[in-house]
């Protein structure tokens, strides 16, 4: 469904706002496309891959920011294996940090206002109350530090950007997440173990794709960080059991409720954003 309440009408003589989505194939850039990009009303979206632009390359970017004049980067592209990024760090910070460099210098020399998308992760997880934009990062994984490092760069090297930090994202439709992930377990699980020791806002892409649009049609200048996350607040298995209710799957599969939550990586107890 498109919002169209976020698109302003262009006149004859108004030149369209010009927006590169990085990181096309994932699940927010893919609902941003589904959303907005049939929408001309006022926005040119231009949607690439990994296989179309290698943000991790400095010479790509750079060329392709002087090949193309864009308003606007909605920086989607990141490496999200939590899991893998304690095992081979490198990987996390040359797509979460590096990368992230080589585009913020590309909109400071190109005067692109950049809207990079980061995360809860950020925080250890051990305030008691939700986190705000003046609460001091800690992260305690590989992943969360590779995306600090990436929120380093753009405050270091730009003045005109947004980084919009959320939480537990997920689309009912694109890519490897949690809501999915319960409803292709309920499929062949009679029980599904879900914990209930991490409490989080779990965040529809559709509504943050909203929030990110109405950031470039309102031509904010409120630049710095921001915190976006869906209102209620809950654990996986609060969220597990929603999943199910409204997919009628409640009485087809047992949630049990599990204390202990064992990975590789260390995750934050609390990731509930303050905005």
């Amino acid at each position: 469904m498109i919002k169209d309440d976020y698109i302003q009408p262009t006149t004859n003589n108004q030149q369209p706002t010009t927006i590169l989505v990085t990181g096309a194939n994932g699940q927010l850039g893919k609902t941003i496309q589904e959303l907005y990009s049939e929408n001309t009303s006022g926005l040119d979206f231009k949607f690439v891959s990994k296989s179309e632009l290698d943000i991790t390359s400095e010479d790509l970017v750079e060329s392709f920011f002087k090949e193309n004049k864009f308003d606007y980067c909605i920086n989607c592209a990141a490496y999200t294996n939590v899991e893998q990024a304690e095992k081979t760090p490198e990987i996390a910070f040359k797509v979460n940090a590096e990368a992230v460099k080589n585009l913020a210098r590309a909109c400071k020399e190109n005067n692109v206002i950049i809207i990079h998308i980061s995360t809860d992760y950020v925080f250890d997880g051990e305030k008691k109350t939700p986190y705000t934009i003046d609460d001091i990062p800690n992260p305690i994984s590989e992943y969360g530090k590779s995306k600090l490092l990436g929120e380093q760069h753009i405050q270091e090297i730009m003045e005109s950007f947004f980084i919009v930090r959320t939480s537990w994202l997920y689309s009912k439709k694109y890519g490897k997440n949690f809501y999915r992930t319960i409803l292709n377990l309920a499929e062949t699980k009679k029980e599904l173990s879900i914990t209930t020791e991490q409490v989080g806002c779990p965040t529809n892409t559709e509504n943050l794709a909203n929030y990110i649009i109405n950031l470039i049609t309102s031509k904010s200048i409120d630049f710095g960080i921001k915190h976006y996350c869906d209102s209620r607040e809950m654990t996986w298995y609060e969220f597990a059991k929603q999943i199910l209710s409204e997919n009628n799957l409640k009485n087809k599969t047992i949630l049990v409720k599990a204390s202990n939550y064992s990975t590789f990586a260390k995750r934050p107890k609390n990731s509930v954003l303050s905005y």
